[in-house]
């Protein structure tokens, strides 16, 4: 198996609309079970990767999924010297009545108790909840990175659309949420999206954010399923999390 990463040419842009990925793509989906596998094999080179400062990071899952998915990019990122977090809230069944309010505890609960800005890892919707945190939180947030999340503007760009409907039920497209979408993210805070031309579930153009001085899309070869367990994923997200914290005066 093979990985590439790659950040886009500056000012890569979103298009306005994407359409949800093919069945082939979405076929390609079962090889998520292949990235962990591999993971596990390639751990010793894994472990070579970027050292981190301690300082903490919260994972956030996707779509249905919950702290178990998250369980192994946890673990590699504990290994090498980040202070990793599930987020505690059971599964992500979007955004239901009080899971902002128990995240904005969560992220405000660890930056007093270690006394440091957290990064945000957010995988798929994860991403999106990551990316309002951001908005919500901002002096105590370090660093955002999104794994084959959308970005607002795209709602049928999701082989999971229908399934998230479902999940969420009448809060699927909260008022309140969707008025705020399209704010930026603090331009204090370093966003990173990580994104697949193979990704199954998010077509990939959709994950794709203005680049700037403090934005840019990294390209890996990836399923979506598999993204987080993906083993130059995670070497990746050992790189970005290592760069140094940046300060009032480096903007």
């Amino acid at each position: 198996m093979t990985a590439s990463a790659s950040p886009e040419a500056p000012g890569t842009a979103p298009r306005p609309r994407s359409r949800r990925p093919g069945p082939i793509r979405l076929a390609l989906e079962w090889r998520a079970p292949a990235e962990a596998s591999a993971t596990l094999l390639l751990w010793p080179w894994l472990r070579r990767g970027a050292k981190g400062d301690g300082h903490p990071v919260l994972v956030l899952p996707g779509l249905g999924a919950s702290d178990f998915s998250t369980a192994l990019l946890r673990r590699y990122l504990s290994g090498q010297g980040f202070d990793a977090h599930a987020w505690r809230l059971g599964r992500n069944l979007g955004p239901r009545e009080g899971v902002f309010e128990a995240l904005q505890q969560r992220l405000q609960h660890l930056h007093q108790q270690s006394g440091r800005r957290v990064s945000l890892v957010g995988w798929s919707l994860g991403g999106v909840f990551a990316r309002e945190l951001a908005k919500r939180q901002p002096d105590a947030v370090r660093q955002l990175i999104t794994l084959g999340s959308p970005m607002p503007g795209h709602n049928h760009a999701s082989n999971a659309r229908r399934f998230y409907e479902f999940a969420a039920g009448r809060r699927a497209y909260p008022q309140e949420l969707m008025a705020r979408l399209h704010e930026p993210v603090p331009a204090h805070i370093p966003s990173t999206s990580v994104y697949s031309w193979t990704d199954g579930i998010v077509h990939w153009r959709a994950s794709l954010q203005p680049e700037g001085e403090q934005r840019q899309n990294i390209r890996v070869a990836a399923s979506h399923c598999g993204m987080g367990a993906n083993p130059w994923v995670l070497r990746l997200l050992a790189q970005q999390l290592s760069k140094p914290e940046l300060q009032a005066g480096d903007l």
